[in-house]
């Protein structure tokens, strides 16, 4: 079923195997689409609420977990709309602070649907389509959107005048998609990226972005320059810094001493940052100081570097061990693993790796490796993925299982301190199911 999507609730099934029909926008990028979509519904992208976009590779998700949080704490409510969900289609949409209820999402599915057929909308963009329904429907004071791929040409690019934009940090990813010959793009691959995600870039409205390499940066500032936009890279209008364990933060208007985000990972202070940069050049929303200082603890982004609970799976290991989980599979995402793991002096981990097979195995591998004592591959349900003659080339002692349990239950007879289970967001959402670990 297309990107996994399912439901306990009949109707909302219903809806979703509609959506699994559709065709062309699995392989198609652009705006036409769903530009002929929101005409039929009425436009509801022009009647939301003060918009913050977010593109990027790595980050964004957590981002809009930190601009939700902060919006939050400032007693304010936010619609926030992410992809691709983990467990339940409903956490791509939340609602003035809560998940999208069934009845409701079966009822914006089908409207879209019904109405749009003959225009044959991609998965995302119909689904799309129903957060804007939704979203121009209930009120709330903030609209968070997260780019699906890309930028230039996401379905959520169709919202004219966001707020604010920012750009998470960048790698590559989705080749197939935003490496493909057009004329007039970058040729580079990095600077290439860069221009895709700078594509959210919207007259007169600031665009915040991490630090990237000199002709990225140029790329992205080009970009702005053409659209009118307000660049404000990091490094010149705004940045931030940890140090003495806390994040500092200044602009401007002024600085921030914070406390570090709860999230793990020294890369969440980055997404952390980018989303106050983002909160604090604009003018529709004020936030307080207090506000940024409770959302570095409230901020959730389940699946990334989360330390797991107890619960079925966790407890098929000895006590004493760390079950980590993370649904990396870049580069990016693998330095930033190898980031966090590079304080556990002397200990070593065991990784469960579940991988698409579009997606290379050494982005994740080769900043671990010096500290990997086993592989266990493992399929990711309902997907294309990697088996275990992928890996033979691999220094660490590599094996297979059959799913997550049998995994964990040949590494428990190791004793292992700290185990890994990485590769794909599918397949972690997967394991959040079967520890009874949903996404709230």
């Amino acid at each position: 079923m297309a990107d996994g999507a399912r439901s306990d609730h009949p109707a909302v099934q219903k809806q979703l195997d509609r959506l699994s029909l559709l065709s062309p926008g699995r392989d198609v990028l652009g705006l036409e689409r769903i530009s002929a979509v929101m005409d039929r519904l009425d436009n509801p992208h022009l009647k939301l609420p003060p918009v913050f976009h977010v593109a990027g590779t790595n980050g964004k998700g957590s981002t809009c977990a930190f601009l939700r949080a902060a919006i939050e704490a400032e007693g304010l409510k936010a619609h926030v709309y992410t992809s691709p969900h983990l467990v339940r289609f409903n956490e791509r949409i939340r609602l003035a602070g809560s998940l999208i209820e069934d009845e409701y999402l079966a009822n914006l599915l089908a409207r879209v649907l019904d109405k749009n057929e003959d225009i044959n909308p991609s998965f995302f963009e119909a689904t799309t389509a129903a957060a804007m329904l939704a979203f121009a429907e209930t009120p709330a004071d903030a609209c968070i959107l997260e780019v699906g791929l890309g930028g230039r040409l996401d379905a959520t690019n169709i919202v004219p005048q966001p707020v604010a934009t920012g750009m998470a940090a960048l790698g590559i990813d989705h080749k197939e998609f935003l490496l493909s010959p057009e004329t007039g793009a970058p040729t580079d691959p990095m600077v290439r990226i860069a221009w895709e995600k700078a594509g959210v870039a919207k007259s007169s409205t600031p665009l915040l972005t991490q630090k990237y390499q000199d002709d990225m940066a140029e790329a992205v500032s080009d970009h702005a320059a053409k659209t009118g936009a307000h660049y404000l890279p990091r490094g010149e209008h705004w940045d931030a810094a940890i140090y003495e364990h806390q994040l500092h933060y200044r602009d401007d208007a002024g600085k921030l001493t914070l406390p570090l985000p709860a999230l793990p990972g020294a890369h969440q202070a980055d997404n952390a940052a980018l989303a106050i940069a983002m909160l604090r050049h604009q003018n529709a929303l004020q936030i307080s100081e207090a506000a940024y200082r409770a959302a570095m603890g409230w901020a959730k982004w389940p699946a990334r570097l989360q330390k797991l609970s107890p619960g079925p799976l966790r407890d098929l290991l000895p006590e004493d061990s760390e079950l980590w989980l993370d649904g990396g599979h870049n580069v990016n995402a693998g330095e930033a693993l190898a980031a966090h793991f590079d304080s556990y002096a002397g200990r070593t981990i065991h990784l469960v790796l579940g991988m698409l097979a579009n997606k290379d195995p050494a982005a994740i591998i080769k900043p671990l490796e010096a500290k990997i004592a086993s592989i266990i591959v493992v399929p990711v349900d309902g997907h294309e993925a990697h088996g275990i003659d992928d890996f033979m080339q691999t220094e660490a002692a590599v094996s297979s299982a059959l799913n997550i349990a049998e995994a964990l239950n040949k590494i428990a007879t190791r004793q292992p301190e700290v185990v890994l289970i990485v590769g794909s967001l599918y397949l972690a959402g997967t394991v959040l199911e079967a520890n009874q670990q949903l996404p709230d």
